[in-house]
């Protein structure tokens, strides 16, 4: 059985299943009317092994904005810097921390590999702009490194903006404020609220993986704005019931504006790693066979 006959069989299906094979429909109708398409990051989905599809889908022109957690940034730029992260280790978190082993559910990675991440971070900030947007900066750090994995790296070589509304909540945000301390430094938030308003339009669509703050920074963008979002598609694993961003539904979005009642809208609750592989596979045997 093929990606396409799994997803043809989940079209007839309900619950999760049928779920999933409506976001292939959505994410392929974003792609055929030619939408902005807005990416949000959120959660562990670097260490988790999620960095290669991201940076797949900027290379092939399936995404066109990125919004993240200044943390999918870190783990990316460690692994484009050679550091990586693990799987398999055992022990107790007091015995991990002994050993210089942080733990991210079952994913892992060793001390050194910040240690790396601090030595490369410092070296490239003495050689940027001393003054720029936070959206300038990720141009800059794609614009050092080299991996093609990186996601950053493929941001920089297609001319993607990449958001990070909450740097400062981050390894990075952290390496920067240690720079600063030595050295001229400043880093205009406001900016890119400008700039990613400015990239709205009446043809756009927006994925969210997991919720936070990517979620509702891509969303705030069509408050100043006439449009909405003609498409969007979320994967969380979050309810409505407790008020959080993260587990409100896109229908809630339309009271705001943000979407409209004629939007196509889907929820798919599921861990991303099991849900957005098998998305963003169905889309691109889908998009094979035309």
């Amino acid at each position: 059985m093929t990606v396409t006959d799994l997803i043809s069989e989940y079209r007839k299906g309900v619950f999760g299943g049928g779920k999933i094979a409506e976001a292939v429909d959505i994410y392929e109708e974003m792609l055929e009317k030619r939408c902005t398409v807005f990416l949000g990051l959120a959660g562990a989905l670097i260490p988790s092994g999620m960095g290669k599809i991201i940076a797949e889908l900027i290379r092939d022109n399936m995404v066109h904005v990125v919004v993240s957690t200044g943390a999918n940034v870190t783990h990316d730029l460690i692994e484009a810097f050679g550091g990586f992260h693990l799987k398999g280790i055992q022990g107790v978190d007091s015995e991990l921390h002994e050993k210089g082993i942080d733990r991210i559910y079952d994913a892992y990675i060793e001390d050194g590999s910040f240690v790396l991440f601090e030595e490369n971070i410092q070296q490239i900030l003495q050689r940027v702009d001393p003054e720029l947007s936070v959206s300038d900066l990720m141009n800059e750090l794609g614009r050092h490194v080299q991996s093609p994995h990186s996601f950053i790296r493929q941001a920089y070589l297609k001319n993607v903006p990449v958001f990070v509304p909450a740097f400062t909540d981050s390894i990075l945000g952290l390496q920067t404020f240690l720079y600063s301390q030595d050295h001229p430094f400043f880093l205009d938030h406001i900016k890119d609220v400008g700039k990613i308003v400015g990239l709205v339009s009446d043809a756009a669509g927006a994925i969210f993986l997991g919720g936070g703050v990517p979620k509702n920074f891509i969303f705030q963008s069509m408050l100043m704005s006439p449009h909405t979002f003609s498409y969007a598609l979320q994967i969380t694993t979050d309810r409505p019931e407790y008020g959080g961003l993260s587990g409100a539904t896109l229908e809630e979005a339309i009271s705001w504006g943000k979407v409209s009642e004629t939007s196509k809208l889907c929820t798919v609750y599921c861990d991303v790693t099991i849900a957005f592989p098998l998305i963003v596979a169905g889309v691109r045997n889908l998009f094979s066979r035309k």
